[in-house]
């Protein structure tokens, strides 16, 4: 297929393959601004040194914007029985919750939920996975 051949499909699909390589877009819960503060994005860029060192991504580029982040990678092998976006979210979500708990924080009451799995969520459900053919495509 080339790259003219290629047709978006505009419902959200978060599935993700392994060696293949996507413009993957997380989002915290309810658009709040959780990565304006530069510590909170270090807490991200650190996860995903610690994926990359492991080899367990590769990471073609990113952005951190105050509510979401964008990245074109490949995801290249399990981080045991879970996917690598899948550690990268669980290690964000429970360091970003126990600075908020350490501290006393309000914003903590933001990320509350009434669920039976868990009591608070930092990214929303569903992330956007969109598969790129080659990393030609990003540029």
């Amino acid at each position: 297929m080339q790259f003219k051949d290629f047709k978006y499909h505009d419902h959200r699909n978060s599935h993700t393959e392994l060696n293949e390589i996507y413009f993957w877009t997380t989002t915290i819960n309810n658009w709040q601004q959780l990565l304006k503060p530069d510590e909170n994005k270090i807490i991200a860029i650190n996860s995903l040194q610690w994926l990359v060192h492991k080899e367990l991504v590769k990471i073609y580029g990113y952005v951190i914007m105050p509510n979401h982040i964008h990245l074109i990678w490949e995801q290249l092998k399990m981080n045991g029985k879970e996917m690598p976006k899948n550690s990268f979210g669980k290690f964000t979500a429970k360091t970003l919750l126990n600075i908020m708990q350490m501290s006393n924080s309000e914003a903590l009451n933001n990320y509350q939920i009434d669920a039976t799995v868990r009591s608070f969520n930092i990214w929303q459900r569903d992330p956007s996975a969109v598969q790129l053919l080659n990393i030609a495509m990003a540029a």
